[in-house]
Order: structure tokens, then sequence, then C-alpha cells
């Protein structure tokens, strides 16, 4: 739309498809318009909503979202109607032998009805009460007429009518047979697919070329070697069909994430279980393929992304996004036997050429890397980094899953420590971001995954010299160790310095220390020390009785300390020490009892109260900082004789959990309810106090089996199987309530599972350690421990843990849309969004990107010095929405 008159008609138009009247569909509205200048005789053969809007921004802007709204609300009708044409058109075009000819078939036409049909959707989707509408409108199979002869005319609104009038001459015809048309959602969703493939609108021009739709893969890796010619127009097209691609998948935005796996959104469960093999390989391959390739790193004038858009990171970025879509999506069962297959998933799975793997790897690490070499450039912000990390992550979770090769590939390849460190790098760097804390679980079950292997643990023994090359907010200053001393002393961090924002996902940190501890090696002091704190802090009185699910994080943290002994005893002579050192701890521990423990926590309440002064000096472990030593805080050795919890003083605090000061704030639409730090007294106890690790929709944490019963498992179920389990740590003992609903502890309570805490093994080494006064160990492993086979600790996937992690995806693609497009044109701004929360963010305050005050003179002359050369200027954006807890 170069010029004010053609965006006053288009305007005006839009204005009258908001009224009540129902418009016919062969009124001059559709078939024509009149311009505004022109007399009553003049009419300009222009269907506007394909021929006038010039770009996404027009479309989006011009057609608001009160307009759709409007739209849909007074006249339904037209809003059939103006969809059944767009969608008419583009199929039109698709067929056509002359698209996309700039003068007999344009590919703007193509493009504009693609916008239009993107502006539409989400304001159709939000509206539950228009899903039979939806259902019976894009799915159901409809009657049309149809002549025996193939019907050839360009100018096609409506299946078995034209502009031209023939339609009626068509109804007067005595040979015509009444036949079912597809549902309109498969012949779209078709039609789009085919255009992604299309010669000359999104794959170069090719001499002599029989087929217009060429299913060639877009980029050179997996599944080709030679590259293609591509230019920033044909990317563009691409990025405007994928954007379409992923409104219509975005059905998932407008419900409940639990409901999400059960119900299914009709048109990704078409696009997933298409038969066609080729579509599905050159659809999968042409999205890796361009998201791998990409190379953020090349050199770029500096703060360019400060002044303009890439273009390139959009399409990568939709690639990408659409690609997770595809694999992750969980189709409902619809009863049949066998199920539905995914098809995108399943090719994903089959992969098995090394030189595929390795295209995988080297992609992924580049990517993941980048944002690690962008804050440590010498002008801080001057290079923009990838803002698809996290759905980077996502991909390599999903190959790990899905594709046995490819996770044997990164351990046999010794790949899989780079990606641990890297993995647990985003978790401390996102580990206080509200808005992240879906991502930080990601991570951590990633973690989870790769400890599931034997040999990840074996090849964590070796010396990381690296570790200084990190981000300040993973490093760890002074240290000296081996991969696994890293692993161990983060995981404290993220326990104890989470603020309780990541109770859930305790079960699944110490899981990771427990598939990899029969195989750790030498740990450092300070490793060995964050596991005896954990343990400290675990077994006081405060948090045992928090809730009726902690004592399982002492037990899975107690089976590790047991692992490390009984498998790698002489390997770990300064763990057995510092265990030594903690001897009255344990001792305590057996003779634990619900009496003691008030005792304790009424004792350690009053002298908070009379020692004000002193409180500052005690620090809750989930306070302390990550450079905090244990050697710094309270030694088990100045406890009472008496070996009981009651008189071990807690090491440095109540271990707390669930400590969130906005916690009050929640929506209510967020069911998750972390429990009580505070110890259970009178005052709270009928508070209902409730485990994340149950009520989280998380994937499941399962009991740990033997390598022996894993390899019993059948072939149908494999490790980290989409189906849900029985075997999972949610069936602990019946929890204790209170008359009001909250958790009240008993004797009974303890006793059920007091006496199966793991405790005989380290009493044994205890007990054969004569000299009670020092911390030297047994030269030998006493011969009365008798060492149990390694268990490995999966988790399974469950229906409402699929709903989490579809909601996280989800989550990610709504906020890069609204980052990528500068507010300009995002799908789903303005839309209301059922599946998780969205909070409005004000605008940052004045920064050297967007200066204010008293540095407008020089902030303004840098940013327009660095725009003249050769980067186009591009006005500030918009206060921006995030994604909260996804």
């Amino acid at each position: 739309m170069g010029n004010s008159d053609s965006k006053l008609v288009f305007k005006e138009g839009i204005f009258k498809l908001s009224q009540s009247r129902a418009i016919p569909a062969d009124d001059v509205y559709w078939t024509g318009v009149r311009m505004s200048h022109q007399s009553v005789g003049e009419t300009t053969d222009r269907r506007q909503f394909w021929k006038l809007p010039e770009s996404a921004e027009d479309v989006f802007s011009l057609f608001t979202t009160t307009d759709v709204r409007r739209t849909r609300d007074n006249s339904l009708y037209n809003i059939e109607t103006l969809l059944t044409a767009v969608v008419s058109r583009l199929v039109a075009l698709r067929h056509l032998l002359a698209f996309p000819d700039q003068d007999l078939a344009p590919g703007k036409e193509a493009l504009n009805c693609v916008r239009i049909i993107t502006r539409i959707l989400p304001f159709l989707y939000e509206a539950e009460q228009l899903e039979p509408w939806e259902d019976k409108f894009f799915w159901q199979r409809t009657k049309k007429h149809s002549k025996n002869e193939p019907h050839t005319t360009p100018e096609v609104l409506f299946d078995g009518s034209n502009s031209t009038g023939l339609e009626e001459k068509e109804d007067e015809e005595k040979d015509e047979t009444i036949e079912y048309r597809r549902p309109l959602g498969e012949e779209l969703i078709d039609t789009l697919i085919d255009l992604l493939f299309f010669v000359g609108f999104t794959l170069p021009h090719v001499e002599r070329s029989k087929n217009k739709v060429t299913y060639a893969i877009w980029q050179n890796g997996v599944g080709c070697v030679t590259p293609m010619q591509s230019t920033k127009e044909i990317e563009n097209n691409r990025t405007e069909i994928l954007r379409l691609l992923l409104t219509l998948s975005s059905k998932s935005l407008y419900m409940p994430a639990h409901l999400v796996p059960a119900k299914g959104v009709k048109a990704l469960t078409y696009i997933t279980t298409c038969p066609d093999k080729q579509i599905v390989l050159s659809l999968l391959c042409s999205q890796l393929n361009t998201t791998l390739q990409y190379n953020g790193s090349t050199w770029r004038v500096p703060y360019d992304h400060v002044v303009t858009k890439n273009p390139k990171q959009v399409h990568v970025s939709y690639c990408l996004q659409f690609l997770l879509i595809l694999v992750l999506y969980p189709i409902p069962d619809d009863g049949h036997d066998p199920p539905p297959k995914n098809y995108f998933r399943h090719f994903l799975g089959r992969l098995h050429r090394p030189q595929d793997f390795d295209f995988l790897v080297e992609g992924m690490l580049r990517t993941l890397n980048q944002p690690l070499q962008a804050t440590s450039s010498y002008l801080p912000g001057s290079q923009s980094s990838v803002p698809w990390a996290p759905e980077m992550l996502m991909l390599f979770w999903e190959a790990l899953q899905c594709n046995k090769r490819f996770r044997s590939f990164i351990i046999d390849s010794d790949r899989a420590s780079e990606f641990a460190v890297l993995v647990l790098y985003y978790a401390l760097e996102y580990k206080t971001d509200q808005s992240k804390q879906g991502v930080v679980r990601m991570c951590v079950f990633i973690l989870q995954t790769l400890s599931t292997e034997p040999e990840f643990g074996k090849h964590l023994n070796k010396s990381f010299a690296t570790q200084e090359s990190l981000p300040p907010s993973a490093k760890i200053p002074n240290f000296s160790g081996t991969y696994a001393d890293f692993m161990i002393i983060s995981i404290h961090s993220l326990i104890t310095t989470s603020k309780g924002k990541l109770d859930a996902i305790y079960p699944a940190l110490l899981a990771t220390i427990n598939n990899t501890a029969p195989y750790l090696q030498n740990l450092s002091a300070p490793s060995s020390s964050k596991l005896i704190q954990l343990f400290a802090s675990m077994s006081v009185p405060s948090f045992l009785l928090a809730n009726e699910t902690n004592y399982a994080l002492l037990q899975s943290l107690l089976e590790s300390i047991n692992a490390i002994i009984e498998h790698q005893y002489s390997s770990n002579r300064i763990f057995v020490r510092t265990l030594l050192k903690a001897r009255r701890r344990f001792e305590a521990l057996r003779s634990f009892t619900l009496e003691s423990g008030r005792e304790e926590m009424e004792r350690l309440n009053r002298q908070r109260k009379e020692s004000t002064d002193g409180a500052d000096d005690l620090t809750s472990p989930t306070r302390s900082t990550r450079n905090g030593s244990f050697d710094t805080m309270r030694s088990p050795q100045s406890v009472r004789r008496t070996p009981s919890l009651s008189n071990v003083p807690e090491e440095g605090g109540t271990f707390t959990i669930g400590d969130d000061e906005d916690s009050e704030d929640d929506d209510e639409r967020e069911p998750m309810v972390t429990p009580s730090q505070s110890s259970p007294s009178n005052q709270n106890s009928h508070t209902p106090s409730r485990s994340s690790s149950i009520d989280e929709p998380l994937p499941t944490q399962l009991k740990g089996m033997s390598e022996k019963a894993r390899g019993k498992m059948p072939a149908t179920q494999t490790a980290f199987s989409r189906h849900s389990s029985s075997t999972s740590l949610s069936s602990h003992p019946a929890a204790i309530m209170s008359p009001t609903g909250g958790f009240s502890p008993s004797p009974v309570w303890i006793e059920s599972w007091l006496p199966n805490l793991p405790l005989h093994t380290i009493l044994t080494l205890l007990a054969s350690s004569s000299n009670t006064s020092t911390s030297i160990p047994p030269k030998s492993l006493p011969s009365t421990i008798d060492p149990s086979p390694p268990r490995v600790h999966l988790f399974s996937w469950t229906p409402m843990s699929l709903g989490w992690y579809e909601s996280l995806l989800w989550g990610l693609i709504f906020a890069s849309e609204m980052m990528v497009q500068k507010g300009t044109v995002g799908v789903w701004n303005g839309s209301n969004i059922r599946m998780f929360r969205v909070e409005q963010v004000a605008a940052s305050g004045p920064s050297l990107m967007k200066p204010m005050g008293a540095v407008d003179a020089v902030g303004s002359n840098l940013v327009q010095r660095i725009g003249k050369l050769g980067v186009k200027g591009e006005a500030a954006a918009p206060a921006r929405g995030s994604v909260r807890d996804v």
C-alpha cells in the first residue's frame, strides 16, 4: 500500500466487513473494489485483501485486533466468507503455471492471503464458544459441485465459482455430480507446505524444471550435501509461510496446558501423521539444516542489532520453533491400534550416520556457546546473542530422548561433558529469573538424561581445565578439579541459592548425583564438603517435618553417598574423611523422633528471638552465596555428647524450601504451590503444604533400577517413554493430613520411612573407624559392607508433564515473537492466552541502546553514526510482555 488512498480503501473495506449485514459471496465487495476517487461507472478489478497490502505490517496495523474481534462477534458469516476467499485464492495461485509471475500471478497475492489468515486465526482460537464452529468450518468435509472436465480459470474465489459469471452456466449443466471437498484446514496446510518448496517463490529458479513443487532440502547438512542458493526474498517468503504454520498450530495457546496432550491440535495431528515420507523428510531436514547452519558469531558492525532487525534470525528462529512443535507434539490417543505415529519424531529418531551426528553436535554447540562469547566481547552488548538458545537446548534434549544412537554418540565421543557444562551454565544464569524457571527445570532434566548413561559418569572424572572461560554466573573462583567437582558444586548452588524457586526439581538434581555417584573418583575437598553440607541441611528436623515427602530427598542423597563408598572407596579418600567429620550427624539421624525434632525446632526459635543481633550471622543454605564454603559454617564437631538431632546444631540454619516472596501474587492459572519452609508448628499446621515434586506438572521420578532390570524393560517401553509408569517415586507412604487438610507429622508417619533410610553402609564405615577424634578413614572398605549394584534413576512423562513441556515451548515462541517483531507484527499480541500467564513489563530505563535525558546527545550521536555504516534505523521498541514461569 504505497499511498494513502489504497490504505483508506483497505480500511474502509475492513469496517464494512465488521458490519452485522452478511455480505453475499458474489457481492462487488469480494469481486472488485470501486476506488474512492473514481466515478460510479468506474470499477477496478482489485481484490483488496490480497492485492492492496504491501507488507505484513500493513495488514497488522490496519486490520487491528479490535477490527478482528468486532467482525468475529458481529458477523461471523463475513469471517467465513473472507477465509474461504483467501484460502481459495491461495490454492488457485499454487496451481497456476504462471505463479509466481509478477504480472499474471504475483507472489505478493499469495503472501497477502497468508497474512490475512495469520491475522485472523488467533482471535478465532481465543473464543471458546466458537470451537464447534471452528471444527466444522476447518475440519469437516463439505459438499461441492464439480464438472467432469477440470476447472482451470485462474481467478477462482470459491470452489465451483469464479468472477466472470460462469457459475450460472455451470449450475445449468445437467452432467454435474455432487462430490465432497476436503476439509478446508487440510487443503490450506497442504498448500502451505507445497509453497515452502515452490520454485521461484521459496526455491531458486531451476532451468528446465518439470515440476513447480520440488521437495528439495533448503540447506546442506542432514540428507543433503549440495548447498542450495538462496536470496533474501526467498527466505522472507518462507518466513511468512512458516509464521502462518506456527499460527495454525497455536491452538494450544488458548487452552489450559494440562488439556493439550489429551485434546491435541487438529492442525498438528494432520501434519505429524503425514504418511508421505518425502514431504516429512524434506520439511524435517530443511528446518534442521537451516537452524544448525546458522552462524551468529560471524563479524558484523558493532551494535548493528540496536538499529536494525535481522530477517535471517527471524527466519532461523521460525524454522527451529516449528521443527520443535512438530517433534514434541504428542498425538492424542484416539483408541486406534496401533496408535498414530508422529513421523517427524520417528525420523529424527532414525538418524544414524556419524557425519549427521557430527553436524548436529557442531551446530548445537555453535548456538549454545554464542551467548558466552557475546558476553566476553571487548564491547559489551556490541554483538547480540542468538535468542533461541533455550529452544536449541530443547532440540538437544529431544534428540537425546528419541534417538538412542545419538545419545550413545554424545557419550562415546566425550562431548557430553561439554554439553553438561553448558546446561549447568544456562541453569545457573536463569535460576533467579522468574520468566526462565521453565528453562532451568528443562536444563536439570537434560542433565538427568545424560546421567543415566554409565559412561557419562566416568567421563566426569576428567580434569576441567577451561572453567575460567565461563561467565561470572557459572564460574567458581579458585576452582581446580574435575567435571564431577564442577557438577556437584553447581548442583549445590542451584539448590541452596534459588530461594526455593526450584524445589520441584530437587529430586531430579539429586537423581543426577545418584546416577553418577558409582563412577565418581577423586572428589575434591570443596565438592565433598558440598555433598555433606547438603546432607546436614536435609537431616535437620525443620526440613524433615516441613512436608510429607522431604524424607525422600534425604534418602536419595544417602543412596548417593553409599554408592561412592561402596564402588569408589579407595579413589575418594578426601570424601571419606569429610564424611567422618560429620560422624555425629549421621549417628543422630538414627535416633530421630517426632518429639525430639519438635523440641529442637522450638529451641532454635527461642534462640532466634532472644538473639536478634546474631540472626544476621546465621545464614540459611538457601541464601548463601556461591562462593560460600562448608568449612566456614559451624562444624558438626561442636555438638554435645548425646548423638541426637535435637542437640546437633543445624548446619547454618534450616534447609529452606519454597521461600518465594512472590507466591501471593501467583495467578490462579498456576496450580503449583511450593511447600512451606517454616517448621510445622501450631501456627501453620492448618496451612496446606504440598510437595512440589508431586504437584508440579513435571516428569515423574521413577524408583531406581539396576542395569539388569533396565535391560529387561519391554522393547516398546524405552527410556524416557512418553507413557507414564507405575513405579514413580510419588508412591510414597500416604500423607498424614490434619482435619483441616494441612500436613501434620505423626510418630506413625515417621516410623513408615525412618527405619528404611539407607544408613547401614555409612554407620558400618563409621563404626570401623576406631579413632573417633580424628577423621582418618580405614585403609580399605570394611568386609561387612556388601556393595549393591548401581541403580539408574529415570523419569517418566505423564499427560500433565507433557502439558508443562508444551507450555514451555509455546512460552518461548510467544516471547520470541514479541521480541523479534519488536511489537509491530506480533501474531498473538492482544489475544487472550490461557496456556500461561503473560505479564506486561515496562520499558527499560536509559541505556546506550535507548538514550534518554542527559545522555541523549552522546548516545543518539553514537547510534546514528553506527546507522550510517549501512544499516537501516528503526524506532525504539515499546513496552513488551514476558511469560511468567512457564
